[in-house]
C-alpha cells in the first residue's frame, strides 16, 4: 500500500477587512468582489465544509458581511449550502470555471511527457506550478513509482517563500512584482521576515549560479526539492517546474548532480512554447 507524506497547504490566516480594500488610490478596485473571491479562496482541500463564523475568522470579515456573501455565492452556484451542518462547500459553478481555466493552459499537455519521464528517473514528484497570491499552485503533477510520495496533486498549494518552486518564481518575475510580493509577506509575517529574506536572497544567488533554486528541509523538514522557472509565452505569467520527495529517497547530492540538469533541460524545452 502506497504511503504518503501529507503536504501542508498554506493558510492565509485571518486578516483585517481593510487588507481586502486594495490600494486606497485605486478607484477601480471593487472591494465587494474582492471579498467574495476571498471567501471562495479560504476553503482548503479535504474540508467537508465551513460555517460562516469559520469563514469570517479566515477572511478577517464581520459575520454579517460573510452571511451576505455566502448567500449570494450560493444563489450563483459558487457555494453549496449543507443543511445538516449549516455550513458551505464549494459549488459546481467553480468546477466549470476551473475546467475552463485549466483547458487554457495547453502548456500542461506539452509538459506532461517530460514530467512523467523525469518523475520515473528521479523516483519523485514533478510539479508544474503558477503563482497564486502568496502561494504557488500546482496545475500539473507527475509521480514516480516510489512507495513513499508527496501527497500533492493538481490544485495543491505550497509556500511561496519556503518552497523551491516559489523561490524560482521570485527569481524570474519582474523586480517590481518581486518587491510587491516581499512587502506583502513582510507585512503579514514580520516576525519571520529576517529569515525569510535571507532565504530569498540565497535563492536569487542560487538561480544565477546554479540555474535552479533549492529547499532542503525548509518547506517541510523531511522534504528536499529543487525548481526551475520558464516563460511559456502567449501572455501567460512565468511557470515553474519542481522536483521533490522525502529526503530518505531524494538526497541533495542526487538532486543537484542528476536531477538538476534534466530539470533545466525540460524547462528550456518549454520556454516560449505558447508563442508570443
Amino acid at each position: 500500500m502506497v504511503a504518503s507524506l501529507h503536504a501542508e497547504h498554506e493558510d492565509r490566516g485571518a486578516r483585517g477587512a481593510d487588507e481586502l480594500a486594495g490600494p486606497k488610490e485605486d478607484r477601480h478596485f471593487v472591494t465587494a468582489l474582492a471579498r467574495g473571491l476571498e471567501v471562495l479562496a479560504c476553503f482548503k482541500r479535504g474540508e467537508h465544509g465551513l460555517v460562516n463564523s469559520e469563514i469570517a475568522a479566515r477572511c478577517g470579515l464581520a459575520r454579517s458581511t460573510v452571511s451576505r456573501l455566502t448567500h449570494t455565492l450560493t444563489e450563483l452556484g459558487y457555494l453549496h449550502h449543507v443543511p445538516q451542518s449549516g455550513g458551505y462547500r464549494l459549488g459546481t459553478s467553480l468546477i466549470a470555471l476551473g475546467s475552463i481555466a485549466l483547458a487554457g493552459l495547453d502548456v500542461r499537455h506539452l509538459a506532461r511527457p517530460g514530467m512523467r519521464e523525469l518523475a520515473v528517473f528521479a523516483n519523485a514528484t514533478i510539479g508544474l506550478g503558477i503563482r497564486d497570491r502568496l502561494s504557488m499552485r500546482y496545475v500539473e503533477c507527475a509521480r514516480g513509482e516510489t512507495a513513499i510520495a508527496l501527497n500533492m496533486d493538481t490544485g495543491s498549494r505550497i509556500s511561496l517563500l519556503r518552497s523551491a518552486m516559489g523561490r524560482a518564481y521570485l527569481a524570474v518575475c519582474s523586480a517590481a512584482e518581486r518587491s510587491e510580493i516581499l512587502e506583502e509577506i513582510r507585512s503579514v509575517d514580520d516576525a519571520s521576515w529576517p529569515k525569510l529574506r535571507e532565504g530569498v536572497e540565497q535563492a536569487l544567488e542560487d538561480y544565477a549560479t546554479l540555474g535552479c533554486t533549492r529547499s532542503f528541509g525548509e518547506w517541510q523538514p523531511t522534504v528536499n526539492g529543487i525548481a526551475v522557472a520558464f516563460q511559456p509565452g502567449g501572455g501567460l505569467p512565468p511557470m515553474v517546474l519542481n522536483c521533490g520527495a522525502p529526503g530518505v529517497i531524494l538526497t541533495p547530492d542526487f538532486l543537484m548532480d542528476e536531477v538538476r540538469p534534466r530539470l533545466i533541460a525540460l524547462a528550456q524545452r518549454l520556454e516560449g512554447v505558447m508563442g508570443s
